[in-house]
């Protein structure tokens, strides 16, 4: 049954008794430590055992070759591959307007400062594998990379048993632009990407969601690659009020639970006429759904309906939660967008649910989870570029800062910082006293007196 908790306009909602810590338990951190080391000192033949282990597939050759691809597409279901196509091109169209560029500043004395961006040479992608497949990933995380410019997309993903990959995975990766796709899964994937093997060249950073031991292998590497933020169970934060319908409000719940036993889902209530008939929807819903029994137990474990007395208790609660995915569903929802602080995308109105964003919209689905939109964005291209700060003083510029930096520097113990400063203007100044000189020889051989 949902827990229902009702607050008072002086109440806050206990965040630490909702157990959203994204902490990976040691024993599955300690076994992902044995795999990333095994892989980094064995290569392939450790990718083959593990294969074998953990996939039950024999794959000779990890890498799918352009043949193998080719045919691939061809198997292809015509509807999804058109489905893919629009999702492609408007997913695309969305991050060409979002492309990160290159910004400097001149001052009148000369001095430029700013930054040059520049895309990273080669990214890995993991796409998950076993019970389902997601090709809408490949395109929410290739695509952005492509835009911003990245020279090699990897996409790593886990073989069926016969060693084969889904023709809709492949098909989706040809479309983003994908240059290598690779028949491997799990925390040895992680550590091939990193480290790298004779059949996977290492990268430079590792995005994609993956299994806690995926997690697991990302924050072990990270450092050595880069990585995107640890992805944690899905969760949907509904904010309605009465004039909110109720069956769509159980449909939105329950389209996120069905992800996972271990994803959430949210009602933040103001008035509360609605909340039995919501109740009422979940238990007729699920009962219909194909995935019930997995709808349930997400439901059962990390569902809750809030019932505030305030839309600023609402406000608090929701910005306290930093929900993955918000949806508004109030009478007037854009006048409440601009005081949400705290949530990884936001779905205004009824019209907007949350499946619209996972496969079409354009912004990435990979959002932040488990309360990090507290600090972290969506997946952009903002996340397959870095900025190199640049610096161009004049010697005008020089003169200017020269008292500042000396004296900061010197109070900070940084003689030589001060110095090289200093041994620039000195440099100067004696070539402005020799050329000065130079003027008062030539005055007296001519014989000019002042």
């Amino acid at each position: 049954m949902i827990q229902i908790i009702r607050l008072e306009d002086d109440e806050e909602l206990d965040l630490d008794s909702m157990e959203r810590s994204g902490l990976i338990a040691d024993d599955i951190m300690e076994s992902a430590r044995e795999i990333v080391a095994d892989v980094g000192e064995r290569g392939d033949e450790a990718l083959t055992e593990y294969t074998a282990r953990f996939d039950q597939a024999a794959v000779a050759d990890f890498r799918v070759s352009d043949e193998a691809l080719a045919a691939a597409i061809e198997q292809i279901d015509e509807d999804v591959a058109e489905a893919l196509d629009a999702a492609c091109e408007s997913i695309a169209s969305f991050h060409e307007n979002d492309v990160p560029s290159s910004t400097f500043k001149m001052a009148e004395d000369g001095s430029m400062v700013g930054y040059k961006v520049t895309p990273i040479e080669s990214v890995g992608l993991y796409i998950p594998g076993g019970r389902a497949s997601y090709p809408s990933t490949v395109l929410m995380n290739a695509i952005p990379a492509k835009i911003a410019g990245v020279d090699r997309i990897v996409m790593v993903t886990p073989p069926d048993a016969d060693g084969s990959i889904d023709p809709a995975l492949l098909y989706a990766a040809y479309l983003a632009g994908v240059d290598e796709v690779y028949t491997v899964g799990g925390a040895q994937a992680i550590a091939a990407l990193a480290y790298g093997t004779k059949s996977i060249a290492k990268g430079d950073k590792i995005v994609g969601p993956g299994n806690v031991f995926v997690a697991a292998a990302k924050e072990l590497v990270s450092g050595i690659v880069g990585t995107d933020l640890q992805a944690g169970p899905s969760e949907v934060l509904i904010l309605a009020d009465d004039a909110a319908d109720p069956a769509l409000i159980a449909a939105d719940m329950i389209a996120q639970a069905e992800h996972d036993p271990l994803a959430s889902a949210y009602l933040v209530c103001v008035g509360g006429e609605i909340i039995e008939d919501v109740v009422d929807q979940l238990e007729k819903q699920t009962a219909e759904a194909p995935r019930r029994e997995i709808i349930e137990a997400a439901l059962d474990e990390n569902g809750l309906i809030v019932e505030c007395s305030s839309f600023d208790n609402a406000l608090r609660t929701i910005n306290g939660i930093a929900p993955e995915h918000l949806e508004i569903m109030t009478e007037q929802p854009m006048e409440l967008v601009g005081y949400i602080r705290n949530a990884g995308a936001i779905f205004v109105g009824p019209w907007s649910p949350v499946a619209i964003g996972d496969y079409v919209a354009g912004p990435s689905h990979t959002l932040p989870t488990s309360g990090t939109a507290r600090f972290s964005s969506p997946l952009s291209t903002w996340d397959f570029v870095k900025r190199t700060s640049l610096i161009s003083y004049s010697y005008a510029a020089l003169l200017r800062d020269f008292e500042t930096v000396t004296t900061i520097a010197e109070s900070e113990g940084f003689d030589a910082h001060a110095q090289s400063i200093r041994a620039r203007v000195e440099m100067v100044e004696a070539e402005l006293d020799a050329l000065a000189g130079e003027f008062d020889d030539d005055d007296e051989e001519d014989g000019v007196e002042e």
